[in-house]
């Protein structure tokens, strides 16, 4: 038997490989900084399609998602392990510039890269995946190009993200109202073997200054939202929808997001915005972004009461916030005057109302109920808000993530735009870029945010590191209605320092900024705190993330005009040194006045200095402390 030389050996080796590799596809970001890798199936076999993810360190390539599978199904076809490829489109630049009315920046700019790739399954129906690489990210979406006059059921994805084992992930357990923590993991487990999850999903790549954080954008009429599921395997993060999809074709999926690079291009980015449809809006000056005085949280059924309502109007007053919410039961206002009698009183003092609604859920009784559900009903109560003066709507407790409750969201944003009224979502789900496409959109809850001091003890000790850990996950994706700066206690105590309160003002965006506490906790600050708050601005210009790390501490700069906000949070039990370095500011000296810390967390320190381009600043935080910073 004549035995083969090395070369052949390599050769014959090279042969078989190469009978089981499929095609692989390079697309690469503008900046050279992010790589998607697809493995194609072979033109002459089916296969199942991967894709992986790569960021640039340091002229080196680092994988960031190794080969996560592709794939979608319907009920009358599948397009998962029978997928042929046909065709790659070339590749086409994106250069996008658009406004925002709210958000963390107003002028937004992005590049990208885009290619489709063309399959069909094996009975030779076709799949396009749609392919872009930002430079701050990745998003890709299926469609079903072909037409249809039959309506399809989308039963569901094989989309999968995959982690390197050990990778430190920052995910929330999933609740249909998006309120939970965003514990720190390394092994993927949930909290007695739960294993779904919600949107946004935060990870930091092993041993790198890489992060990244998975979502998804742009949902229609025509989508569920998504969510992940790692039963199978703990790093394997698999999008499950909670019910089908019907559509008729052309059909396309939600955009997958990866946002990539380091924290300071996680909080940045607007990359959900950016893939979200266009507004659509012609005229728009009616919407306002702005501050709004609200009653719930220190008097749980204060909007039944007028006096009490006729308070919060006259703080607003005094505060120069241009808003009041009304909240739940104002239907059945008393005690001096009605709904109409609060209204007018509101306007008479130059302050504008909004007014609270439950969705119409079987399932909470709150009133006023069931009086948006249908387009006749919100078009008998809108009209009926135009007349007495209602300049927006708080919406609440939707009943989950699937196709239906999608199309009321979107109804009612729609409805409320044909009579200028603004809209905030509460017990809903995460935002997905419809503040792009419907800019009345004001804010979202979605948030495990500061109503819970009323609701259990959990949130006394968790605050602080909770705190710290949203703006790189829920509020980078969108408008977060924490309702933040509360200084007094509602059911359960605060530990958190009146800093680190204060400075919840700066670090979270909410175009509406729903101001908790009490007037009376309000009127007690000192004046420098005190007059921090008046005309605070709810809309940036630009955002910037100075320093930070889940769970441990933050400092965000927000500029309005001519003018820069710092937020500084400790995250931890034990005090800390926050260091802020001012290379965001221009040339010129500055003056900065900071209100930081006193002796004890329920007192401050305050005082100006003067900075400049290029300076450090070490502030001294307590446990669970913090500051703000004005720079004029």
């Amino acid at each position: 038997m004549r035995l083969l030389s090395m070369k052949q050996t390599l050769i014959f080796l090279s042969f078989i490989l190469s009978s089981f590799i499929l095609n692989a596809q390079e697309i690469i970001s503008p900046n050279g900084k992010i790589k998607v890798i697809l493995n194609l199936p072979d033109k002459n076999a089916s296969h199942e399609c991967f894709f992986k993810a790569l960021y640039k360190v340091e002229n080196k390539f680092v994988e960031v998602l190794p080969d996560s599978k592709l794939g979608i199904s319907r009920t009358d076809e599948q397009f998962v392990n029978n997928l042929h490829f046909v065709s790659e489109s070339k590749p086409v630049s994106i250069h996008d510039k658009y406004e925002m009315i709210c958000g963390k920046r107003q002028l937004c700019e992005n590049f990208g890269t885009e290619k489709i790739f063309s399959f069909q399954n094996s009975s030779h129906q076709p799949l396009n995946i749609v392919f872009r690489v930002y430079n701050d990210g990745i998003a890709f979406r299926y469609v079903f190009p072909n037409h249809s006059d039959v309506a399809k059921n989308i039963s569901g994805e094989e989309t999968t993200f995959v982690l390197p084992d050990n990778t430190n992930r920052w995910m929330q357990p999933f609740e249909k109202s998006y309120e939970n923590f965003y514990p720190l993991t390394t092994t993927g487990a949930g909290e007695q073997n739960k294993q779904e999850w919600g949107y946004p999903a935060l990870f930091k790549v092993n041993n790198q200054s890489i992060w990244g954080l998975i979502s998804e954008a742009d949902i229609s009429e025509n989508n569920c939202a998504a969510r992940l599921n790692n039963l199978q395997n703990k790093n394997q993060y698999k999008v499950i929808y909670p019910s089908g999809t019907v559509a008729t074709l052309p059909w396309n999926s939600q955009w997958h997001t990866i946002i990539l690079g380091n924290l300071s291009n996680i909080v940045a980015s607007t990359l959900i915005a950016d893939v979200s449809k266009p507004n659509t809006l012609k005229e728009t000056s009616w919407i306002k972004p702005g501050a709004v005085s609200w009653i719930y949280w220190a008097n749980n059924h204060g909007s039944k009461d007028y006096k009490k309502v006729v308070e919060y109007v006259d703080f607003a007053v005094e505060m120069n916030w241009p808003y009041v919410l009304i909240d739940w039961e104002w239907d059945v206002m008393g005690n001096g005057g009605d709904i109409n009698d609060a209204v007018n009183y509101a306007k008479s003092k130059g302050i504008k109302p909004l007014m609270w609604y439950n969705s119409g859920t079987s399932w909470m009784d709150p009133t006023p109920n069931d009086r948006l559900q249908t387009v006749e009903k919100r078009a008998k109560e809108f009209a009926w808000l135009n007349k007495i003066g209602v300049y927006g709507i708080k919406v609440d407790f939707f009943a989950g993530d699937q196709q239906d409750m999608m199309k009321y969201y979107i109804d009612i944003l729609n409805d409320a735009a044909k009579y200028h009224l603004m809209v905030n979502f509460h017990g809903a789900t995460a935002p997905r870029g419809w503040s792009r496409t419907y800019p009345n959109l004001m804010s979202t809850e979605a948030v495990y945010g500061a109503e819970w001091y009323n609701n259990g003890p959990i949130m006394t000790g968790k605050a602080a590191a909770h705190n710290t850990t949203l703006p790189f996950t829920r509020n980078v994706i969108g408008s977060m209605d924490y309702t933040p700066v509360t200084f007094s206690n509602s059911q359960h105590p605060h530990i958190t320092s009146f800093g680190h309160e204060l400075a919840l003002s700066v670090v979270f965006e909410s175009g509406w900024q729903h101001f908790a506490d009490e007037p009376s906790a309000y009127e007690a600050l000192p004046k420098e705190p005190k007059e921090f708050f008046k005309n605070f601005p709810t809309s940036w210009d630009n955002t910037k993330l100075i320093d930070g790390y889940p769970g441990e501490k933050v400092i965000i700069a927000r500029k309005k005009g001519n003018q820069w906000y710092i937020g500084g949070l400790n995250g931890k039990d034990e005090s800390q040194t926050l260091i802020v370095k001012f290379d965001f500011l221009d040339k010129g000296n500055c003056n900065l006045e900071i209100i930081k810390d006193g002796k004890d967390n329920k007192s401050f320190s305050s005082e100006i200095i003067k900075v400049k381009k290029g300076d450090t600043l070490k502030i001294e935080c307590l446990p669970r402390g913090g500051f703000v910073g004005l720079i004029r």
